[in-house]
């Protein structure tokens, strides 16, 4: 701690330029921390940061080398029986068609609670999908994680499976609820 001559505890100079630094800090304070962006990291294999938050969402427990093998293992059979030369397009594609444009946030005005319509930014919009397709993948009791992933990413991409039908299911809410949609924030 800084001491003035005296020893008095900190000068009145130091203590204004503390005040002026938490006012500055309170006054473009969020209600939560920032969210520091992460660097995207490409996949080994296809060089691919699609294919890289595939990975990170399957993995459990820190296991990424069995990650990796679960999801390449799924790229290679959701490709078996089509012509295609890129090996990501079915995951492209899937993930595209399985991606929401519109979300619901619930949003409290004058004691009663609304249903808003919200845009959903980019970013967001692919990490849901992915979370999608690998949730619905894992709710496939009975058969190994890659032939599920491969069979959900399959049906994704063919626009029809779970991942798309919870998007249709998101739309749909946010339509009905475009009334409220002059609460955004």
């Amino acid at each position: 701690m800084l001491k003035t001559e005296n020893n008095q505890g900190p000068s009145t100079e130091l203590r204004d330029l503390r005040q002026v630094k938490k006012f500055r800090i309170l006054e473009n304070m969020s209600r939560r921390r920032r969210v520091k962006k992460k660097i995207a990291v490409r996949d080994p294999r296809y060089d691919s940061e699609l294919v890289a938050k595939l990975v990170s969402t399957v993995m459990g427990d820190g296991k990424k080398s069995l990650a990796e093998r679960i999801v390449y293992a799924a790229i290679d059979k959701s490709n078996e029986g089509t012509d295609t030369v890129d090996p990501l397009e079915s995951v492209t594609r899937a993930v595209e068609n399985a991606k929401p444009r519109v979300e619901v946030k619930s949003r409290r005005v004058g004691g009663a609670t609304y249903q808003v319509p919200l845009e959903v930014a980019a970013n967001r919009q692919e990490s849901l999908a992915i979370r999608w397709i690998v949730s619905f993948a894992r709710a496939r009791k009975g058969t190994p994680m890659h032939v599920a992933l491969a069979n959900e990413i399959r049906d994704a991409a063919s626009n029809s499976g779970n991942a798309v039908r919870r998007r249709d299911e998101m739309h749909k809410m946010a339509q009905a609820n475009r009334a409220f949609a002059h609460f955004r924030w």
